[in-house]
């Protein structure tokens, strides 16, 4: 059977750069874009372990997470059922079904999904814009990716800490703007946060992203890490976002 025929229409067939796996898309949904990449990197699951990504779209992170780590198993939770078939065809098209898997279902319901105290690891890219905000004239599909409506930042934080082990890490990518929020939602549901690293467009800018690191009943204690810069000053990507890239950091 070739690639293609995992395919449906308007899906398209991307290249991950990474152990030979592929992930399907389709342009008309969320596509997953560097952020992602950025937080599979920055993520880390021990030998063993069990890992779960919220909001996992068309799986695009567990699958990472699989190819770079040596975990017992990587779950998605996805609320979207498009997504979560493409997920599923994915997984399906790499020969990974026995340790990566993508699930329907709604992480405000995570009780009835999964039982309190599981994994090791848990990871979220979720939607960064409040409702209300940005363009009005995105499809369904894509508004609920990017506005918080159907969970919040709160939700996300909540679903976290319960999927944890005491000890167990959440890692996260989200805009600098909610630093204050997200530092607030990690203490008030038992969660330190115990790394950020930026991430800057280029040398001198504004910080566009923020990467996480939280621990469930940590001390406190922070260590803001160097910034992570994506491209040199002649709109290249700089050889420590290419290394991470191509899965050799």
């Amino acid at each position: 059977m070739n690639n293609e025929s995992y395919l449906l229409e308007g899906e398209r067939l991307d290249d991950l750069q990474l152990c030979g796996y592929y992930l399907i898309q389709n342009p008309s949904l969320f596509c997953f874009g560097m952020d992602s990449v950025l937080l599979s990197n920055f993520a880390k699951v021990k030998k063993g372990g069990k890992m779960l990504d919220l909001c996992s779209g068309n799986g695009v992170i567990p699958i990472l997470m699989s190819a770079k780590n040596k975990a017992e198993s990587y779950k998605g939770i996805e609320y979207q059922k498009q997504s979560v078939d493409m997920a599923e065809r994915s997984i399906k098209l790499n020969g990974i079904e026995e340790k990566v898997s993508v699930v329907k279902g709604d992480i405000l319901c995570i009780k009835d999904i999964e039982e309190r105290g599981t994994y090791d690891t848990v990871t979220c890219n979720p939607p960064y814009m409040l409702s209300g905000q940005g363009s009005e004239n995105e499809n369904e599909s894509l508004y609920i990716a990017r506005h918080e409506v159907k969970c919040t930042l709160k939700d996300v934080f909540e679903a976290a800490s319960y999927a944890l082990k005491y000890g167990g890490k959440f890692y996260m990518v989200h805009r600098p703007e909610r630093l204050c929020d997200i530092m607030y939602f990690s203490r008030k549901y038992d969660m330190e946060v115990k790394k950020i690293r930026f991430v800057l467009p280029r040398e001198n800018a504004t910080p566009s992203l923020v990467l996480s690191e939280h621990i469930k009943g940590g001390k406190p204690s922070l260590d803001i890490l160097p910034s992570f810069i994506v491209y040199d000053k002649n709109n290249n990507y700089t050889e420590s976002f290419k290394n991470m890239y191509y899965g050799h950091l």
